[in-house]
């Protein structure tokens, strides 16, 4: 978790540009335009959308959907921090698409595997530096090598992509060579380089965290991942958007992602809560739907501050906007809150008066020193109501398997092994230690 601001970053494209060419997928040559990266992911409405950041110098690379030879659309031109960036919405049915030969994963018809996970990137800020160059500091390749083994139908990442403000230190061969700033090396470093393997395994479902704010990563987050058509322009939000992922009757699932980046985790400014509250109500009831909300920011969240001896943490609970804003929603038919921002895992659950909390912050970046590795549970209360929690700090993945009309679910570490075991029934998320 981290809600300070960033500088403007300075822009490294043309000094590394060449560096990322070696990242192509496709063979070189003169019909074909080479591609640094490629991936799938779920917009409004459960539309699939491919896009790809193309080669120096390149036009859009063309797809094979269904086999037919498909012309990939410009959704931003190149500039010194960006190359070009190139989308596609495929038509609905389609069951195949490829670039430079490259299967691209499409949804199944049944969405019943799901990885979580937030969080991931490495951070390089001021004096607060972590060695990415370590894989066991910054795990998060091997994080997404396990998450890809795990074969899901779909990916959510809960936000936190960017961290890398500020340039390695000098004389420190941990982070020696790395990229920073709001550009494209940064962004390949960060995320997609590591995340290629999971990238090839499924579609993604992408939420905005607060170090994708407009002084911070906001640039490369609405040029890269944001779910609107064209990329927006900072000062602004991502827009709301809604992604059924389907489901036995009663209990067919919609997820809902909105937009916590701006929102204050100890105080309520008005434009905030008005802001989160908006958003909140694009989440309407549908007959025979159950909604779950996928948000950075948990709206209740516990963060450990402090240990004695052998107990605790001692916790401090958040988000004191969204709590602010939820107020007043009925949410009647939201089960689950997917998040981050904390960098530990946490199952909040309230019993049936209120959503469940589910906290997936620990694809990569350094935890708070108050955590602890060993799973602890507690009854606590937050915002005025009682709830059962299980926490631990642990860099790894949760994996949700759909079990009829409820879900199961484990989280693994970095190495595969399950560390805690969840079940979701109906909005009672009960989770224990493995044994």
């Amino acid at each position: 978790m981290d809600s300070s601001g960033g500088g403007s970053p300075k822009a490294l494209w043309p000094c590394l540009a060449l560096a990322g060419v070696a990242l192509a997928l496709g063979a070189p040559g003169p019909a074909r335009a080479q591609t640094q990266a490629a991936w799938v992911q779920l917009v409004d409405g459960g539309a699939v959308e491919v896009r790809a950041a193309a080669g120096v110098g390149e036009t859009c690379p063309m797809l094979t959907v269904d086999g037919r030879p498909t012309p990939m659309a410009l959704r931003a031109a190149p500039d010194a921090a960006f190359p070009v960036l190139c989308q596609l919405k495929l038509p609905t049915g389609a069951r195949t698409a490829e670039i430079a030969g490259r299967p691209l994963p499409l949804p199944r018809p049944h969405i019943d595997r799901i990885v979580v996970m937030g969080d991931t990137g490495c951070r390089l800020k001021g004096f607060q530096v972590q060695n990415c160059n370590d894989p066991k500091a910054w795990p998060f390749a091997a994080v997404a090598r396990r998450a890809a083994a795990e074969h899901p139908d779909l990916v959510i990442h809960v936000g936190d992509y960017y961290y890398r403000e500020s340039a390695c230190p000098l004389n420190l061969p941990g982070c020696a060579g790395s990229p920073h700033g709001d550009v494209w090396p940064t962004w390949a470093a960060e995320f997609f380089d590591p995340a290629r393997p999971l990238l090839d395994a499924a579609p993604w479902v992408f939420a905005r965290g607060n170090h994708e704010s407009c002084s911070r990563g906001g640039r490369g987050w609405f040029r890269l991942l944001d779910a609107a058509d064209a990329p927006l322009a900072c000062p602004t939000l991502s827009a709301p958007f809604a992604v059924p992922i389907g489901g036995p009757a009663g209990a067919s699932v919609t997820l809902h992602v909105l937009d916590s980046a701006d929102t204050d985790d100890r105080a309520t400014p008005p434009a905030a809560v008005a802001a989160f509250k908006a958003a909140l109500e694009t989440v309407k009831p549908t007959p025979g739907e159950t909604e779950w909300i996928v948000t950075h920011r948990p709206i209740w969240g516990l963060v450990p501050v402090a240990r004695i001896g052998p107990f605790g943490p001692i916790n401090v609970a958040l988000n004191a906007t969204e709590q602010a804003a939820v107020r007043g929603e009925p949410l009647t038919t939201v089960r689950l809150i997917l998040s981050g921002h904390i960098h530990h895992f946490a199952s909040v659950s309230f019993g049936p008066q209120r959503p469940a909390q589910l906290i997936v912050g620990t694809g990569g970046d350094v935890g708070e020193s108050a955590d602890t590795r060993d799973p602890t549970g507690d009854i606590v209360e937050i915002d005025g109501l009682e709830a059962k929690t299980l926490e631990f700090e642990r860099f790894g993945y949760f994996v949700l398997d759909r079990a009829g009309e409820d879900w199961r679910g484990a989280f693994k570490d970095v190495d595969g092994r399950i560390v805690a075991a969840c079940t979701l029934h109906a909005r009672i998320l009960s989770c224990r230690r493995a044994r």
